[in-house]
Parts: C-alpha cells; sequence; structure tokens
C-alpha cells in the first residue's frame, strides 16, 4: 500500500487520502490547541496563504496523545478559526502514537529527521514534508514551519 492509498477522515466525517494532494507538496503536521508550539498554527497558516496557489498544502492532524487538545472536532475547529484564521484543512482528530496509531503515521514514521529520529512522534507540531512521488521528510516538533530548512524543500518543489 502506497501513502497515496491510506484513507483518512475529514472532520465532516467525509474520507479522503493523500492521493488527493498527489502532485503537491504536503506538510503534514499533528497538531494540537494547548501547547506550547500551538502558535505554530500561526507560521503553518502564513506558508498556506504564501504557497497554496503554486501546489502546496498543510494537513493538520490533531491528536490528544500528549493531553493537549480540546476534546471534539468541532471545539478543534472553533479553536482554529477564531484564533489562527486557519483555512488548511485540520483533519479528525487522531492517534499517532501506539497499537491505535493511524495508518498515515505508521508510514509516516518510518522516515528518520536530520538528527536519525524515526518511530515514535515525540510531541506535537512533528512535521512531516510529503513532495510529489511520495519522498518524505521528517522535522522536529521545535523546527518552525517557516525554518529555511523546511522553506527550501517547499520551494525547490513548487512549480514557478
Amino acid at each position: 500500500m502506497s501513502l497515496y492509498d491510506i484513507k483518512f477522515e475529514r472532520m465532516d466525517g467525509s474520507v479522503t487520502s493523500l492521493a488527493e494532494y498527489r502532485d503537491d507538496v504536503v506538510l503534514v503536521v499533528n497538531v494540537a490547541s494547548r501547547c506550547g508550539l500551538t502558535p505554530q498554527y500561526a507560521v503553518l497558516e502564513g506558508l498556506q496563504r504564501r504557497y497554496a496557489d503554486r501546489g502546496f498544502t498543510v494537513l493538520g492532524f490533531p491528536t490528544n496523545q500528549f493531553l493537549q487538545e480540546l476534546s471534539t472536532d468541532e471545539k478543534i475547529a472553533e479553536f482554529c478559526s477564531a484564533t489562527y484564521g486557519v483555512t488548511f484543512p485540520v483533519l479528525s482528530k487522531i492517534k499517532v502514537n501506539g497499537r491505535h496509531a493511524h495508518p498515515l503515521y505508521t508510514a509516516l514514521k518510518e522516515t528518520s529527521d536530520a538528527d536519525g529520529h524515526s518511530g515514535r512522534i515525540r510531541w506535537n507540531f512533528e512535521k512531516f514534508l510529503v513532495l510529489p512521488g511520495g519522498d518524505v521528510q521528517r522535522f522536529t516538533p521545535q523546527t518552525e514551519p517557516d525554518d529555511p530548512a523546511i522553506v527550501s524543500v517547499i520551494e525547490s518543489h513548487l512549480p514557478r
């Protein structure tokens, strides 16, 4: 099974997959509303607005595995909209670690970051850049979404 075949649920209950974004650069991020890193939502939204018309999107996957997410998809959606003006897709809440980890995260976690870490998601806002063709690059939670290491990869894979 390809990364593009793995289904996930939108907050409205409909199902999609990365196949919808096969030709795009996608930044997959496990997000949370009550985390010290939550202000990264603003930076993620900035990237979305800057590059969306060139084939880029952020996909936010809320998780409460670090006990910092709101209780329902509806509350998460309201928080994202009201607090950060989020326009990128924020999907239905999932698990990113453990036996019940979502299959998308099981596949993404096989990728190592620059420090050689693969496997377990360490914290909220860990980032996976999925490039056209399915190559994946992983970035730590503390790496800001607009870090030059991320932006240079985004820009090098988008049409001019």
